[in-house]
């Protein structure tokens, strides 16, 4: 087990933890959550001593043993992908040991007993650590995480970024640790090796500590969330919904403390005011400017979710939007696809999926025509205006300019104060839009890309990734926009959350093929293997599959559109009531108000503490109205 105790940590004037204190005990399953900057990366960090905190404790049970997957970029040695696998589990050391023995047995017959011992001893060591069948397990958790039969013995230095990325994961499996501490594991896997790596996850024998922004990665996988806001950590006993549901209450309960709190401040402060300076009441006033000094103000931490954010559309375009037919791309004698034909109507919301190297993001460059095809043709439909978001940030913003210079070359009815409110949104702040574009990190380059991408007026976008790098404050702010944009979409994403509530069709790119799923990411999982057989693709079949797929789609869309024209009209109903409401007793509080600064009403005591009953009375239900108002206002908007 780690405990943490009284952690305080601050980088200058930036107080990073605040006497911050949780227990990681055997076999918890911990999700970290947090808006970024919040230190939650900066947190696995001290707990791994590679960052010495200020002051507090960190304790461990004796012989535990911690492993640690960075969010960065790991480099690994230059040797074949087995032979590292083995060094990271220790078995290459035992492996080593037991060759040394043999060699001395073989060579020397003095200490043989003791020889034959050790011999023994090294054997139920290399056994218990799973060394004779190291290699089919290891060959199993490859396969789990993509890598093809072959990659094994492949140099590590051969393999790509986000591939090293994936052996760092294998290899943290493999070391059978006490303790997993996480940090964004899901970032360079497909959605495939997501799901396999989370049915790993759940049969480790320990603790799992993970951070991540991948809420569907958070809902399979912990079943306590830490959050971590403001320097400080607040364990919550919940699996990830469940969090959400009890985060949103502990905000309501504390918006109402507060609203209730400043209504009686207010009134301290208007007695105050308006009895300052009659002698009479001198000693009255002097005890309710002691009780607003006892008072302990309650503070409201930020909400991102208040940030609207809504794309500017250009006119709509005609209604086939892209057309494709017979598309192939070929990289020398590397066919990533071909025989690639589909159309977008207007107003689609599609998902392109595949495992990491399938070809998504080669589509996206030939469709926005980033990238010539092999072979095939790509036509747009009429009054057509697309924008592009890539991976590669290069293609997305200009490095001679600083944060502020991109955020203004946008043509955009924004204002420059609107325009760096949402920058704020996108986490730029302060002096950090004067930064140059060129040496901001991988994330900070693909939030301004994005942010620049909102501005656009568009009515067809293609998005490879957009949400990588956001935390999930902003991804909801995006995914939110992106809901009521009423262009057509078309997007790569391996956030399944996020995919399940935009898509309403799925393209995937199989083996070179392009499959056809009318529905939602999740619908897409259920039906795969019933309109696809293990590869072998029957057109015909498909094709009567998908019409009679989409038919019914339409009708449960249809029945859907026609459930939320009735709610928005009874909510509607329901703020006009509830506004009128509030009208009169604001007007009957104003009356009270009035009359209380009367000089015969003040005359009569009776009277006074008649309307002073009233207007508490009528102040509270005008306290319970205004957040009713304001939530019947969101969902209307939603």
């Amino acid at each position: 087990m780690i405990d943490i105790k009284n952690l305080s940590l601050s980088f200058g004037e930036k107080v990073i933890f605040r006497n911050l204190s949780l227990q990681i005990p055997d076999n918890a399953r911990i999700g970290i959550v947090g808006p970024n900057g919040t230190g939650k990366t900066t947190l696995l960090r001290v707990l791994m001593g590679e960052i010495e905190a200020d002051d507090g404790t960190i304790e461990r049970s004796k012989n535990l043993t911690v492993g640690y997957l960075p969010q960065d970029l790991v480099e690994l040695e230059a040797v074949p992908l087995m032979q590292y696998l083995k060094n990271k589990a220790g078995i290459a050391e035992i492996e080593r040991k037991l060759r040394a023995v043999e060699e001395k047995l073989s060579s020397s017959p003095e200490n043989h007993e003791e020889l034959l011992n050790e011999h023994s001893r090294l054997e139920r060591r290399f056994e218990n650590s799973g060394g004779f069948a190291f290699e089919s397990m290891a060959m199993k958790v490859l396969h789990g995480l993509g890598f093809k039969l072959g990659d094994e013995d492949k140099n590590c230095r051969d393999f790509s970024g986000g591939w090293k990325m994936r052996i760092a994961i294998a290899a943290l499996l493999l070391s059978a640790h006490d303790v997993l501490l996480l940090d964004e594991p899901t970032n360079h896997l497909d959605t495939e090796s997501m799901e396999w790596l989370e049915g790993w996850l759940r049969t480790h024998r320990g603790a799992i500590a993970a951070v991540s922004h991948d809420t569907r990665f958070l809902e399979n996988i912990a079943e306590n969330i830490a959050d971590l806001e403001h320097g400080t950590i607040t364990l919550y006993p919940y699996s990830y919904d469940e969090y959400l549901a009890a985060k949103e209450q502990s905000r309501e309960l504390l918006a109402k403390a507060f609203t209730r709190q400043q209504a009686e401040i207010h009134h301290i402060e208007s007695f105050i005011n308006r009895f300052r300076y009659k002698a009479t009441k001198a000693a009255q006033v002097q005890s309710r400017i002691k009780q607003l000094e006892k008072i302990q103000r309650i503070e409201l931490a930020e909400n991102n979710k208040t940030i609207k954010l809504t794309i500017p559309e250009a006119p709509p375009s005609g209604w086939e939007v892209l057309k494709v037919n017979e598309l192939a791309k070929f990289y020398d004698d590397l066919r990533v696809f071909e025989h690639v034909n589909f159309v977008l109507n207007r107003g689609e919301r599609v998902a392109l999926v595949g495992v990491n190297g399938a070809g998504k993001s080669t589509l996206l460059r030939l469709l926005s025509f980033h990238e010539e095809p092999t072979s095939g043709v790509i036509k747009l439909g009429h009054n057509i205006k697309f924008s592009y978001y890539s991976q590669e940030s290069a293609l997305n913003i200009n490095y001679s300019h600083t944060v502020w210079e991109e955020a203004r070359a946008v043509s955009s009815k924004l204002n420059d104060v609107e325009r760096r409110n949402l920058l704020g949104a996108f986490l730029f702040s302060g002096d950090d839009i004067h930064k140059p574009a060129s040496v901001l990190s991988g994330g900070e380059k693909a939030r301004l890309a994005l942010y620049k991408l909102m501005l656009e007026e568009t009515n067809f976008l293609i998005l490879d990734e957009p949400t990588n790098h956001l935390d999930v404050n902003t991804r909801e702010i995006v995914e939110r926009a992106l809901l009521k944009y009423q262009g057509t979409l078309l997007i790569v994403s391996h956030d399944r959350h996020f995919l399940d509530a935009l898509a309403e069709r799925v393209l995937e790119l199989r083996d070179g093929k392009l499959y056809d799923y009318p529905g939602n990411y999740s619908w897409f999982l259920e039906k795969r293997e019933e309109i696809t057989d293990e590869g072998n693709y029957d057109a015909d079949k498909n094709s009567k599959t998908i019409s009679a797929s989409k038919s019914q789609l339409k009708a449960q869309q249809d029945m859907k559109r026609n459930e939320n024209l009735r709610e928005k009209r009874e909510i509607k109903k329901s703020i006009a009531s509830c506004e009128k409401k509030i009208a009169e007793i604001e007007a009957r509080i104003n009356e009270i108000d009035g009359a209380l600064c009367e000089p015969e009403t003040l005359s009569n005591s009776k009277k006074v503490q008649e309307l002073m009953i009233e207007r508490d009375k009528l102040d509270g239900e005008l306290q319970d109205l205004y957040p009713h108002w304001e939530e019947l206002s969101l969902k209307l908007e939603q």
